[in-house]
């Protein structure tokens, strides 16, 4: 079915913009991909690109056949999908998570496959923003992810938990002032390019504390072990998933009351589209069990 494979093929190009990239996405050289186009445009009797400029842009007719395209692919996948006996889930599915998040869904993929012989699915890691803009582009059947309110069309978020904000110190720091604290010691600062860095950047402003700061890192394990070693305080958010011993020499104080106890939420996006969502629901009714046992 080379056709589809090609049909596929233009699908991810009119997404990313680029052969280039959508051959690293397809798993294609970009001389491979341009072969299929032309093939492609042949079959349908029409150019679909405009290759006028450096970004691979669908023209008017690429453009118009897009959705064809889409309802297509959709059509085929329905009929290939093995009808599923009751009770059984069947198929293959891509679910991504941020790392706090993984350990527990790795344990209940791994039971759900287990129980279901036809099942296939494959975990991918990343970051939360990275996570969610695949989900909402049809990259992933569905992630575990921070929440930041912004909806995406065609998407739906469901809470699953929150996880309070911190100060985090060693042990051997004896005041318990979050003003003293955070402008006494050098500030380890979680990467303001993710929601979760933005919102302890909002905390701080909203405290009137410009701290000193020392690092800037994206994970949390890592901020921990520098808390650990005495080389700074931080401010993160108290993992769910956090075992007593990955605090050990660490002093947690709550936030002043006046900053109405902010939260980083915690949740799964999928796309209101998805024929899984069968799965992803027991996935996510697994992982809240989990939490409460």
């Amino acid at each position: 079915m080379s056709s589809i494979r090609f049909m596929r093929t233009f699908v991810a190009i009119s997404r990313l913009g680029s052969f280039s990239e959508a051959a690293e996405a397809v798993g294609l050289t970009q001389a491979a991909v341009s072969l299929q186009m032309r093939a492609l445009e042949e079959e349908f009797g029409r150019v679909l690109f405009d290759r006028s400029g450096r970004l691979a842009l669908l023209n008017a007719a690429g453009q118009e056949l897009l959705p064809e395209i889409k309802a297509l692919l959709d059509h085929y996948d329905r009929i290939r999908q093995p009808k599923q006996a009751a009770g059984q889930f069947v198929g293959q599915l891509t679910i991504g998570a941020i790392v706090s998040s993984m350990s527990i869904l790795a344990k209940i993929v791994s039971q759900l496959k287990s129980e279901h012989k036809e099942l296939g699915i494959r975990l991918v890691s990343g970051k939360s923003a990275e996570l969610t803009h695949k989900v909402a582009r049809g990259e992933l059947d569905a992630a575990f992810v921070v929440g930041t309110g912004r909806r995406y069309p065609g998407t739906r978020w469901t809470m699953l938990y929150q996880e309070p904000l911190r100060i985090m110190t060693h042990v051997s720091i004896r005041t318990r002032q979050p003003q003293d604290i955070l402008m006494q010691h050098p500030f380890l600062r979680f990467d303001r390019s993710q929601h979760t860095g933005r919102q302890i950047d909002r905390v701080l402003q909203k405290m009137g504390i410009m701290p000193e700061d020392f690092l800037e890192l994206n994970t949390i394990e890592q901020l921990l072990g520098l808390v650990r070693r005495q080389v700074g305080v931080t401010i993160l958010p108290l993992l769910k998933t956090q075992h007593d011993d990955d605090l050990n020499d660490i002093r947690i104080i709550p936030l002043p009351s006046s900053l109405d106890a902010p939260t980083r939420d915690i949740g799964m996006i999928e796309r209101r589209d998805n024929r899984q969502q069968a799965i992803t629901q027991a996935l996510y009714e697994r992982y809240a069990a989990a939490l409460l046992g």
